[in-house]
Formats: structure tokens, C-alpha cells, sequence
């Protein structure tokens, strides 16, 4: 067991320190540009109806449902370069 001088000396000793968390780096990436506009084309270029949007190296893949007269409706994925 450590004498109570020892624990005196050690205790004595961290009140002066303060603890200071390690510093860190937050970055913000932009990861392929930004979709919307190419979501904007292509739903106004098919009239459909959004379903996904996914960026694809330079390039945005754009899912959209189209209504068609008296038939279920077409699924239609076009790649737009951003």
C-alpha cells in the first residue's frame, strides 16, 4: 500500500494539470456534386414521378416513374453527366 505521502505528492501534483482533450479535424467532403438539377431535368423531361436520385462518379443516375395512359406505369433511370 502506497504511503500517504506518496498519494499526498501524486494528488498535489494533477490538481495543477488540466486534462485537455486531443484536438481533431472535421473535414467536409462534397461527394460528386450536387443531383438536383439533374433530378429537375429529368422529371420535367419524362413528366414522372421522382423515385431516386444517386450520384455515379461524374455523373448522376436519376430513377423516375412515368404514368402511362390505361397501362401501369414505366420505371425510366437516365445518367446525366453533372
Amino acid at each position: 500500500m502506497a504511503s500517504p505521502l506518496i498519494i499526498a505528492a501524486l494528488t498535489a501534483g494533477l490538481s495543477g494539470m488540466a486534462f485537455e482533450p486531443p484536438q481533431t479535424t472535421r473535414y467536409v467532403v462534397q461527394a460528386g456534386g450536387n443531383c438536383q438539377a439533374a433530378a429537375s431535368q429529368v422529371v420535367s423531361e419524362t413528366g414522372g414521378q421522382l423515385l431516386s436520385v444517386q450520384a455515379s462518379g461524374n455523373s448522376c443516375v436519376v430513377t423516375v416513374l412515368v404514368q402511362r395512359d390505361g397501362e401501369r406505369p414505366k420505371k425510366v433511370t437516365k445518367k446525366v453527366p453533372m
